[in-house]
Formats: C-alpha cells, sequence, structure tokens
C-alpha cells in the first residue's frame, strides 16, 4: 500500500556520516550519488563527473533554496568531499564524490554516500588525530560566517586536541570534527551569558507583569488581594538578597498560595457591620500572615489602633477579618520603607480605602 504523504522516493541518510560531516552536507551527498546513477557521466581524474546546472539542482532540492545549495556544495568543497569543475561556455558544472569508485552491486555501480575525501584519509577510513594537526583557513572561515571571534576558535584547539588525544578519537574529517566543537562552546558559551544577563535581584520599585496579574484575576483572585502581596513579596526577598530570573512565576506561586488561606479566613456572615470593642481577628489569618513572613507578635501590636480606626470612623464592614489582613500587611511593608516621612507614616489612612 503506497502512502500519499510519501509520493517519491525518500532520502536515506546515515547518521554517522550526518554527525561527522553535517546533516545538510550529508543530504546533499546522497542526493548527488543518487544523480550520478540517473544521468550520464564522464570519467575524469579516476572519478566519475555529472554534468548538472542549477534547474537541475533545485529540482533535485526543491526544500532549499539557490543560495543555500551554493553554501553546502562549498562546504563539501572545503571538506575535499566533493569536486567541481565549471563549464564557462554555459554556466553549468561537473561534479564528483571524491572518492574511487565503488564496486558494482546488481549489475550497476554504485557510490556510497559515506564518501571521503582522498587528502589525509587511508583507503576511506577514520584516522587518528595526526601530532601536528591545526585547523585549515576554510575552518576560521566558516566561524566567521557564524560571528565567531578567531581568538574563541584559538583557545578552544588546546582542549580539543587534548580531549580527543587522551581517548585515541577517529575522524573522517578532523576540520569539520573541530568545526563542530568551536560551534557548540560557542553556543553553549552564549547561552550562559543569556543566562547572566536575565537574572536580577529583586529592586525596591519591582512590580508583577500584566500578565501575571491576569493569570491570577483568571484563577478567581481578587486585583486588591494581589496588589497587598506585592509589599511584602519584595521585602522578602530583597532581605534574602536572591539573584533570579523568575520572579513572577514567584509571585504567582506565592500569591496562590495565600490567597487559599486567605479565603479560609474569610468570614461566612456577608452582613456589614460595626467592629466589636473586643474584635479578635480569626486565627487562620495569622496562618495566612505567616505565610508572608509577617510575625504574629507583630500583627497583634497592630490590633488596637485597627479598632481604633474604625469604631472612630463608624462604618460597618461584611469582613473585619479582611480589613485587618490588609491593615497588617500594609504596616509591615511601611516599615521596611527607608526615608518616609515620620509624619505622613502616621496620618496615612491609604489601608483603610
Amino acid at each position: 500500500m503506497t502512502s500519499s504523504l510519501i509520493p517519491e522516493r525518500p532520502l536515506l541518510i546515515s547518521p554517522t556520516l550526518a554527525a561527522t560531516i553535517g546533516l545538510e552536507e550529508a543530504v546533499l551527498l546522497h542526493v548527488l550519488s543518487e544523480l550520478l546513477l540517473r544521468h550520464p557521466t564522464e570519467r575524469r581524474q579516476d572519478r566519475d563527473f555529472v554534468c548538472l546546472d542549477s534547474a537541475d539542482l533545485q529540482a533535485a532540492l526543491p526544500f532549499w533554496t539557490p543560495e543555500q545549495i551554493q553554501r553546502i556544495q562549498q562546504s563539501l568543497q572545503q571538506l575535499g568531499l566533493l569536486l567541481v569543475e565549471r563549464a564557462p561556455e554555459d554556466g553549468r558544472c561537473w561534479l564528483a564524490i571524491n572518492q574511487g569508485s565503488a564496486p558494482r552491486v546488481d549489475g550497476r555501480e554504485r557510490r556510497s554516500a559515506a564518501a571521503l575525501p582522498a587528502q589525509g584519509r587511508s583507503h576511506g577510513r577514520a584516522q587518528p588525530l595526526p601530532g601536528n594537526w591545526v585547523p585549515e583557513p576554510a575552518v576560521y572561515q566558516q566561524c566567521a560566517q557564524r560571528n565567531v571571534p578567531r581568538e574563541f576558535v584559538d583557545r578552544c584547539l588546546s582542549p580539543f586536541l587534548l580531549y580527543h588525544r587522551e581517548r585515541g578519537s577517529t575522524q573522517y574529517s578532523w576540520q569539520r570534527a573541530f568545526l563542530t566543537w568551536v560551534i557548540a562552546d560557542w553556543e553553549k558559551q552564549r547561552a550562559q551569558q543569556n543566562a547572566r544577563v536575565m537574572e536580577s535581584s529583586m529592586g525596591p520599585d519591582w512590580q508583577p507583569s500584566e500578565e501575571a496579574v491576569s493569570i491570577l484575576e483568571h484563577g478567581g483572585i481578587s486585583l486588591g488581594f494581589i496588589e497587598s502581596a506585592v509589599p511584602e513579596f519584595v521585602l522578602y526577598w530583597r532581605e534574602k538578597g536572591t539573584v533570579g530570573s523568575e520572579w513572577n512565576s514567584r509571585f504567582i506561586a506565592h500569591v496562590r498560595r495565600q490567597w487559599e488561606g486567605y479565603r479560609h479566613a474569610l468570614e461566612q456572615d456577608s452582613t456589614p457591620r460595626p467592629i466589636p470593642p473586643d474584635f479578635q481577628p480569626d486565627p487562620a489569618c495569622y496562618d495566612v500572615l505567616a505565610m508572608a513572613n509577617i510575625d504574629a507578635a507583630f500583627a497583634e501590636a497592630q490590633l488596637p489602633e485597627f479598632i481604633l480606626y474604625w469604631q472612630d470612623r463608624k462604618e460597618a464592614q461584611r469582613s473585619w477579618n479582611t480589613k485587618f489582613l490588609q491593615h497588617v500587611k500594609f504596616r509591615w511593608a511601611q516599615r521596611s520603607q527607608d526615608g518616609v516621612n515620620l509624619l505622613a507614616r502616621l496620618t496615612d489612612r491609604s489601608w483603610a480605602d
């Protein structure tokens, strides 16, 4: 049964070859080996050349642009895996995989996609690292194309040589192996630098992002509760001196924990009533404050002022526990602020709004 998703012959790529010379290079080598079987060839320099133009390559490689094909072709040339002779009269070129002829199988000559350059090879086998090995100029050129500084490439050479000589490694292309080593180290260093840039300590003016607030509000948490949790959150992490990059995620988790305790502290009776002279907050209030690292002694010390203020106002509220929580959080955050005018602190009643 033929699948409609695979209407043509698939590409079969050797994983070992792709890991050695690169995935794109391995794909192009395989396609060229197929084209050598389907087009007339000409024997020269003990190699079979096929004459192709850009249209032939584009038809065989529709998933790449002409510029990409040209770039990968040049990479194979630099590795010594591909021979190219241009025909100046019509702009076509003669291509040959740089290896000797393979034995005939089933009456026709097959050419392996795992072709190896003749220079520096022994019968197409992987070789140990030569004692005087150095990277070729083409390696520096390819690194420069990826914005890798030359001095970084040079710093990679000693650990590369030490690593492979200690292990007695063998490679088909030591130039390709070194290029892969350098690029991997460069990407790792850039990732580490980006992570350090993103990390920061908690600033005094930190505020949760709009996305974090939106997530909490969609979870049924009131905006007032979210805003009241900011000062204690900032104070806690500033005192710890922690450096991080996920402050919004931590804030979301912090508010959610407090909200669970806060919901249990809400009174079931929704009838507004004045504050009683002997008002005592529900024990669950102290549990909520403890999650914000506000000790019970501090909260209890705020109780007389809280009762007196609301008795003078003669206002009725549905939940005095809620008001008490907001009051204590406000006083706790206010205590940590530096340079606040004493008179403004004594007369400030914004916590009651």
